[in-house]
């Protein structure tokens, strides 16, 4: 199982550790385009602050994620499920799972990244600022930029089981399954129902989405599941408690799509 994640927005500090390798990251296929984003935004930091932040979408009280940004080949450099933090990875608590859970997590995570592509939560990397949105001056929209890069280095990572989809749309867009990747293919949205005038109503609430992905992930990782395709996972994720409403695409080349249900949101 495979499982795809959103970075967050915030990030722990680098700390003191050794700096980058490139060369030791993950999906080495994207190593050059990895270095092409990160030389025009270390250079781009360190050239024109003010451009910078107009370029990344930073406000004012952003402007020292330039500077860091602008270190990126010195500073320290930390496991990335260390480096991402906020709703999603508190749910998940990596730090908290047993050894063999861990393993798995090290096995089957990938962190989706606007600056590294996609890296895996044991890759080292350095804390950054560099969301999927943004539109770099020489690369363009880096959704836009990373789709060629992404299309030869996945099908090789999702190997031949099932591709458990959590990523919000910005981070959707670099890679779409195909074929008959996409026929093992899972996407997950979390709605929040609640009786209102004695109807039924349900909604996104972004902050609980996340964090029901969190503990998603975490409950498949601690119990040792593996789930051979989607319509096993929605049995297993149905066996872990969750409310789970899913159908079989119409055609091949679909991914499936499942809506986990949330009456109790915390």
């Amino acid at each position: 199982m495979l499982v795809l994640l959103p970075p967050s927005e915030g990030k722990a500090s680098s700390g003191r550790g050794a700096p980058l390798k490139p060369e030791s990251l993950s999906l080495p296929a994207l190593a050059d385009a990895r270095q092409a984003v990160l030389d025009e935004l270390v250079d781009l930091c360190v050239a024109d602050e003010e451009k910078a932040r107009d370029v990344l979408g930073l406000s004012e009280g952003l402007r020292g994620e330039i500077a860091k940004n602008a270190e990126l080949r010195t500073a320290g450099a930390r496991p990335a499920g260390e480096i991402y933090t906020g709703v999603l990875y508190d749910a998940l608590g990596l730090a908290t799972l047993d050894a063999a859970a861990k393993r798995r997590a090290a096995r089957s995570l990938l962190v989706f990244s606007g600056l590294w592509g996609a890296v895996s939560v044991t890759d080292r990397i350095p804390s950054y600022r560099c969301s999927m949105g943004v539109k770099l001056p020489g690369l363009g929209a880096l959704g836009a930029y990373w789709r060629t890069p992404m299309a030869s280095a996945m099908p090789e990572a999702a190997g031949d089981g099932l591709v458990l989809d959590l990523r919000s749309s910005a981070y959707a867009a670099a890679w779409k399954p195909k074929g008959e990747v996409a026929d093992r293919t899972a996407t997950v949205r979390v709605l929040h129902a609640q009786m209102v005038d004695g109807v039924e109503k349900r909604s996104v609430v972004s902050h609980f989405n996340k964090a029901t992905k969190g503990r998603i992930v975490r409950s498949l990782l601690e119990t040792g599941t593996q789930p051979k395709n989607p319509a096993e996972l929605v049995e297993a994720l149905r066996d872990l408690g969750h409310v789970v409403e899913a159908e079989a695409p119409s055609k091949a080349g679909k991914a499936w799509a499942l809506d986990v249900v949330v009456r109790e949101i915390h």
